[in-house]
């Protein structure tokens, strides 16, 4: 089992920014993919950003390409979203996610195992 407990949502200026932190329980982090995903009311949840657990290469949104930054920290165990030039369309709840062990999925939600709470995000304009 896999905790994720995420923080650093809140309310932002257009323009702002805002870092996101994930911290997850166990000895299987390093070994999992880490993902950020969205949902914003009436909508689906979707993919904003991904890290691999096997050369830590990231992928992102094209709607959040340049602006936001996705990180890991095998140490502490922990995922970490910094988003800048944050917009109006940017407000959702943004979720945690962690993959399967070795996987390599990383865009859609059926492919993680775990998902936090949710942390949300509103940027006002």
């Amino acid at each position: 089992q896999v905790q994720l407990v995420e923080s650093g949502g809140g309310l932002v200026q257009a323009g702002g920014s805002l870092r996101l932190s994930c911290a997850a329980s166990g000895r299987t982090f390093s070994s999992r993919p880490m993902g950020w995903f969205r949902q914003a009311p009436g909508k689906d949840r979707e993919f904003v950003a991904a890290v691999s657990w096997i050369n830590g290469r990231t992928y992102v949104a094209d709607s959040v390409k340049g602006r936001f930054t996705i990180s890991r920290d095998n140490a502490k165990n922990s995922v970490y979203l910094q988003m800048n030039s944050l917009k109006p369309e940017d407000t959702a709840v943004h979720y945690c996610a962690a993959g399967g062990i070795y996987s390599n999925g990383i865009r859609r939600p059926d492919e993680y195992d775990y998902w936090g709470q949710g942390t949300q995000v509103t940027v006002s304009s």
